[in-house]
């Protein structure tokens, strides 16, 4: 009996295959058929490319968590707020503004706020903000310390402006608020 069992199961294992498409065929397609993929676009939490920055970036890690919050500021202009976590006691939090980029689609370039000069071009790609590995010199104040906001990268965790609005951040005196509320 165990044997039959064996063979049937075979048997269906092959059926369950037939019409799937071949390995590797179609790989990094989005199958916009798929309802749950209909419903995440429908209602914000993924899009199809970045069009706009607006939204929350975040990530957590072993020494804390890393979140942006982007929002509009009038046409073609944004304005963030970014908390980076380098361990107990040491992080970074900063805000500024945010315009597309002249290189094109995807990339952005962000100007930190009350540092002169610290103008940075960052790129999306599949859905993850990447500063780059090395900052101007300009940018050396943003965080305490020798932290530093070079290479971050931080997935996108929603396109909604209201997420970005709700995010909340911890201040230097340990309370939260929302810095993108505003």
């Amino acid at each position: 009996m165990r044997r039959a069992d064996g063979l049937l199961f075979g048997a269906l294992a092959l059926l369950a295959g037939c019409g799937s498409p071949p390995p590797g065929d179609g790989e990094g397609a989005i199958d916009t058929r798929n309802p749950l993929e209909r419903a995440a676009r429908e209602r914000g939490i993924v899009r199809a490319e970045a069009s706009e920055p607006a939204g929350v970036f975040e990530r957590a890690h072993d020494l804390g968590r890393d979140a942006m919050c982007v929002v509009p500021d009038g046409p073609g202009r944004w304005r963030f707020a970014l908390t980076a976590a380098f361990g107990p006691g040491l992080s970074c939090t900063t805000k500024g503004t945010l315009v597309r980029a002249a290189e094109g689609e995807g990339r952005w370039r962000l100007s930190f706020a009350g540092t002169p000069g610290c103008d940075v071009a960052v790129r999306e790609e599949d859905d993850e903000l990447a500063l780059p590995g090395r900052l101007p010199p300009q940018c050396d104040n943003l965080c305490p310390e020798r932290a530093s906001l070079a290479g971050l990268r931080l997935p996108r965790a929603s396109w909604s402006e209201e997420d970005a609005r709700r995010l909340q951040i911890a201040g230097k005196d340990g309370n939260r608020f929302r810095p993108c509320d505003r």
